[in-house]
């Protein structure tokens, strides 16, 4: 596979404004860590390799463990994530796939005990923002380095 063009260079003004989003995200409540669990989990949904190295990566770097890192495209299967992140990764998985059932009304009053409305709002900032950059990754052939 071959990268089809290098969309930080084509045109800035967009990668700026995404930027925008991820700096709004950066000072959010939202622990890093569980930022890193939902950056990851919409990437495998989406398949984009290239996000899914990054956010690997990047949570490793955070302290992440392998083993909730192997797992956490089974998480539900699995005792390693608390119910905060089981919740937020629930909303991930809904908002990401939303054309299927337009978030149904049992993963809201899933997130709604472990998040504040305001922290639901950065969730989901965070879950369209990852989901955006999957797309262009995905679209553009951008490839794990």
């Amino acid at each position: 596979m071959q990268a089809r063009l290098d969309f930080y260079k084509a045109n800035p003004a967009v990668i700026k404004a995404i930027l925008g989003l991820e700096e709004h995200i950066n000072k959010s409540s939202l622990d890093k860590p569980l930022a890193e669990l939902v950056r990851l989990r919409a990437s495998q949904i989406n398949g984009c390799a290239f996000c899914v190295d990054m956010h690997v990566t990047d949570a490793r770097k955070g302290g992440e463990t392998e083993r909730r890192l192997a797992t956490v495209v089974t998480w539900r299967e699995t005792p390693f994530f608390t119910d905060r992140e089981r919740a937020a990764l629930e909303w991930t998985e809904a908002v990401t796939l939303v054309s299927q059932d337009h978030v149904p009304d049992s993963v809201w009053e899933l997130v709604k005990p472990h998040f504040s409305d305001e922290e639901i709002m950065d969730l989901t900032l965070l879950i369209a923002a990852i989901n955006t950059w999957n797309r262009f990754a995905i679209a553009f052939r951008k490839l794990p380095a």
